[in-house]
């Protein structure tokens, strides 16, 4: 079975953000892309995680084995609330997964984006409702297990999350803390050979 890789982008984001589009022609020029999906996530986190979910789970059949097969050939990568979906994720199935800037304590850093939004690369409207925070809640992974399917890359320099939360969650597994940068990871082209390695490995 061929390794798969699922892409969780974050809140108001979607596949097109910069690190959805690099890693996605990375592994075009490798020959790859059959192996890429990246759908776009509705606001419900609920409605998400069951897409995300039954991809990851299609993904694994299309490579021939089921999710009680050989699991580790599938690597959620999440950015930011991705991240968040994306241990959610590997818990479920056993999978690997590569955080990138995830949330930690989704329902409680998102509590004051409740309300009316716009998506970042199409400006598209859509509405955060109050309902969505216990949606979160209900996901949070009390304690992630076989840290090593894990690897988190945290940057010190996030505005958004605190980058000591992402370290403090995940101790144990493999990580690469990145001095300064961003939320975004505006540095993701240098970071990205790491990614792919983890994922493909």
């Amino acid at each position: 079975m061929k390794n798969r890789i699922l892409y969780l982008h974050g809140f108001r984001s979607s596949p097109a953000s910069f690190k959805g589009r690099m890693m996605a022609q990375a592994l075009a020029e490798r020959g790859l892309a059959h192996i890429w999906a990246a759908p776009q996530l509705p606001a419900s986190p609920k409605a998400a995680v069951e897409l995300a979910l039954g991809l990851a789970q299609a993904q694994l059949d299309e490579g021939g084995e089921s999710p009680a097969g050989d699991p580790s050939r599938l690597t959620v990568i999440g950015s930011s609330l991705g991240g968040y979906y994306a241990t959610w994720i590997a818990e479920r199935l056993g999978c690997k997964a590569v955080l990138l800037n995830p949330a930690v304590h989704a329902a409680r850093d998102l509590a004051p984006a409740v309300g009316e939004h716009r998506m970042y690369h199409s400006d598209a409207p859509f509405t955060f409702l109050p309902e969505y925070l216990d949606e979160l809640a209900a996901l949070h992974v009390d304690t992630p297990t076989r840290l090593q399917r894990y690897f988190l890359v945290a940057a010190t320099g996030d505005e958004v999350l605190d980058w000591r939360e992402m370290h403090e969650r995940y101790a144990g597994c493999r990580e690469h803390i990145v001095q300064g940068s961003d939320h975004g990871l505006s540095n993701f082209a240098e970071l990205l050979p790491e990614v792919l390695a983890f994922a493909l490995e």
